[in-house]
């Protein structure tokens, strides 16, 4: 029964984090590569899951085992996802106007930064935005060097799909 419950436990390891990667690809718009993921995280579920359900055992251990896999797929695909998948991320910072020793900071660091003025009738000082897009590995860096210099800066983040042309670090 031990080896049954090992092998249940395994497979919902592999099925579930089979599962994050699917997402992640679908959300990113690859669905070639999902669908084929998709066919394989299903047929080790369909199997695992009749096994874990037809298995001669009645025991108590067999949902454990099933269960403890599933959530251990779960964290695994999390770790997965934010160490292995390259997510280019898009962010608008207002900031205060002109401060032009953060921008050289920002692109000495070498990321791509462009700038807008905004105008605001409430506000009495001017602001900029800046917009950038970078590796989602890249973030605590930038927001490091953005509060180095403005620590109330506004950091608005985005998830962006696709990103075409420009500098991206």
């Amino acid at each position: 029964m031990l080896l049954v419950g090992i092998k249940i436990f395994f497979a919902r390891i592999i099925d579930v984090s089979l599962g994050s990667i699917r997402t992640i690809l679908m959300v990113k718009g690859k669905s070639k590569s999902a669908s084929i993921i998709a066919f394989l995280e299903v047929f080790i579920w369909f199997i695992i899951a009749k096994e874990a359900l037809n298995t001669p055992y009645n025991s108590l251990l067999i949902p454990i085992f099933y269960a403890g896999g599933y959530a251990t797929g779960t964290l695994i695909g999390v770790y997965l996802s934010k160490n292995f998948v390259n997510e280019v991320i898009g962010l608008q910072v207002i900031t205060k106007y002109n401060n032009k020793e953060m921008l050289k900071k920002i692109r000495d660091n070498g990321y791509g930064v462009s700038v807008v003025n905004l105008k605001n009738a409430y506000a009495k000082e001017k602001k900029e935005m800046l917009i950038m897009a970078i590796n989602k590995k890249s973030l605590k860096k930038l927001v490091e060097i953005i509060k180095e210099f403005d620590h109330d800066a506004f950091i608005i983040i985005n998830e962006t799909k696709n990103v075409e042309n420009g500098l991206i670090k």
